[in-house]
Order: structure tokens, then C-alpha cells, then sequence
């Protein structure tokens, strides 16, 4: 692997290892496609075609490089450089997806970076917005699981949500 396929530690310092890109991105990819791929309209599949976007979480080495390839999202190696990168920390990206904090009032305050293509940005930021927030539920998500783990997957989650 190369060294460019390796996201450095940055802020996160310490003892964080350096890790590979490439199977976090594998990952990551494989989340895109199966929530938000089958969402996307045909204008946004054609301005994401070739392109590639970075999504590094700032207090940690985790970084994904992912790019729109034909009918899918497809990992990138991490060796070329993004066209978009977004940053925030692991708790800020949290709070994005949960949609209790606006990506416009982090990036206002530097807690959302955006570097790169402004356009691209701006069409990724509204099509999170547009995503239905029911596709991020894990019953949906997950395969049935036994009735006791439920009930405690939906308590510790509705904890979450209301924290």
C-alpha cells in the first residue's frame, strides 16, 4: 500500500495508528449503497460520475474515499486526490445524521469542513437533506433479531436520540 492510501494521524495524535483507507472506504461504500444509492436521482448519479469525495472524521485517523462509479458507489484507494473532502468530528457527524445539528451552522462555526469543489459540496449537502431519515433506522437495517435484543437495541437508541 502506498503512503498516500494512509490517512496520518493528524489531530487525533497520540497512539491513533495510522490506518489503510481502502477497507474503511470498502465499508463505507458498501453503507451508501445499500441506504442512500437507491435514492439518488439520475442528475445527481450523472454530477457524482467520476468524481471523488473524502470523508475524514477530524478527532480520529478514520478517513473514506469513495467516488460514484456507473450504478453504484465504489471505494477509492485514498491515492488520488478528492475532489470534495468533508471533515468533522466523529460526535458532529453523529449529530448530522441524526439531524439535530444543520450542516450549515457547523460549517459557520469550523466544526464542518468542506474543501474543494463548492459545487460538488453543495450537491452533496442537499442531497443528505433530501435523504429520508426513516432509511438510518436499524430495524430496517438490521436483520430480525430476537425480542429481548430488540427492545434493548430500541431503548438504547431512543436514549441516544433523545440526549
Amino acid at each position: 500500500m502506498t503512503t498516500g492510501a494512509r490517512r496520518k494521524a493528524g489531530a487525533a495524535g497520540g497512539g491513533w495508528p495510522r490506518l489503510p483507507v481502502y477497507p474503511g472506504s470498502v465499508l463505507f461504500a458498501t453503507g451508501l449503497n445499500l441506504v442512500v444509492a437507491p435514492q439518488l436521482p439520475s442528475d445527481v448519479r450523472a454530477a457524482l460520475e467520476g468524481r471523488a469525495v473524502r470523508i475524514w472524521v477530524r478527532d480520529t485517523p478514520l478517513c473514506f474515499d469513495v467516488g460514484w462509479r456507473g450504478t453504484r458507489f465504489a471505494a477509492l484507494d485514498g491515492t488520488q486526490k478528492p475532489d470534495l473532502a468533508i471533515g468533522a468530528s466523529a460526535r458532529d457527524f453523529v449529530l448530522l445524521a441524526q439531524r439535530r445539528e444543520d450542516p450549515d451552522t457547523l460549517f459557520f462555526a469550523r466544526r464542518l469542513v468542506m474543501e474543494g469543489d463548492t459545487e460538488l459540496g453543495l450537491l452533496v449537502k442537499n442531497t443528505i437533506d433530501a435523504i429520508d431519515l426513516a432509511l438510518l433506522d436499524p430495524a430496517r437495517l438490521l436483520p430480525p433479531l430476537p425480542p429481548p435484543l430488540a427492545a434493548a437495541l430500541r431503548r438504547v437508541f431512543a436514549a441516544a436520540r433523545g440526549a
